[in-house]
């Protein structure tokens, strides 16, 4: 079986041009799988190999408490193994043509607390360049839940003053209403009384809410680079970005009471299951709050 392994990676470095450490990964999984179909199966014969075999070989990586990512791609690698094993008629039949994986655990959204935002947010100076068109870009962001593509589209005609909503356009240009609380309303507008009035003059014709120095259309990037420069001057140590803010944004209104198709239509999601990935991280703050403060959780 150690040949088979060997020549399988020599196919796979030529044919596939995999690095060294992608092929160290296979020939650990390989190696772990042959220890355990020759050792704990007592199978010396490749071609005595079923898919059987392989599912025990699955259960006792998963009693061993490797992750479902882990466990998904082990199965790939002894798939693939099979197949070059069938096709270059080393065996007969490929034992693990219908193996299937196991679906990846849904990983949960990484979100900031209330105070974490308003850190971020007292952490920009108002006196300072631009620090008002700063707050304004975190406000909407936080307040209104957008995609940080949206925010970038978001114009002036967007901004529907009367009845504190904004109208955003997103995903397959799908427009929706999303109301914007005074403090947003109040730092948007102190922005496009005093900043924005200077760095439209480069650029005049420019529609979008947001500028940059050179009064063009802000960029993605430009917005990210902003946020990690505030986060890292209020001294957050999670990883944030744009849709750090947005997460958060869904999982407080949740927290508060906020009914899910609510939550839903205010950020656009077509699927309400796509929004339900809030309730399950309100479930894990409850859990984390619960074990902090209940004094019979030991």
């Amino acid at each position: 079986m150690n040949e088979l392994i060997e020549e399988y990676l020599s196919i796979l470095k030529i044919e596939r041009n995999l690095a060294v450490n992608s092929l160290d990964s296979y020939r650990r999984d390989l190696l772990k799988y042959r220890d355990f179909i020759v050792q704990k199966l007592n199978i010396a014969d490749i071609s005595e190999i079923s898919l059987g075999h392989i599912r025990s070989y699955i259960r006792f990586l998963s009693d061993s408490g490797l992750s479902s990512n882990s466990i998904k791609r082990n199965i790939s690698t002894i798939r693939t193994f099979h197949s070059f094993l069938s096709t270059e008629g080393h065996t007969k039949i490929n034992p693990a043509q219908l193996l299937h994986a196991p679906k990846s655990s849904q990983k949960l959204p990484s979100i900031l607390t209330v105070d974490e935002v308003e850190s971020i947010l007292d952490a920009m100076p108002t006196d300072s360049p631009l620090s008002l068109r700063d707050i304004a870009i975190f406000e909407m962001l936080y307040s209104c839940g957008l995609r940080v593509t949206e925010l970038c589209d978001f114009k002036m005609i967007d901004i529907l003053w009367d009845s504190d909503l904004v109208r955003i356009k997103g995903k397959g240009k799908k427009r929706r209403f999303i109301p914007f609380g005074p403090i947003a309303k109040e730092n948007i507008k102190n922005y496009l009384d005093r900043e924005r009035p200077q760095l439209s003059k480069k650029n005049p014709n420019v529609a979008e809410v947001f500028l940059s120095r050179n009064g063009k259309k802000l960029t993605r990037m430009m917005v990210w680079i902003l946020l990690k420069k505030w986060s890292n001057s209020a001294q957050i140590k999670k990883e944030v970005s744009p849709h750090t803010l947005r997460h958060s944004f869904a999982t407080h209104l949740l927290e508060g009471g906020a009914d899910l198709r609510s939550v839903q239509e205010m950020l656009g999601h077509t699927d309400i299951s796509t929004t339900q990935i809030y309730t399950h991280l309100d479930s894990e703050y409850l859990k984390a709050e619960h074990q902090q403060y209940h004094p019979r959780y030991d």
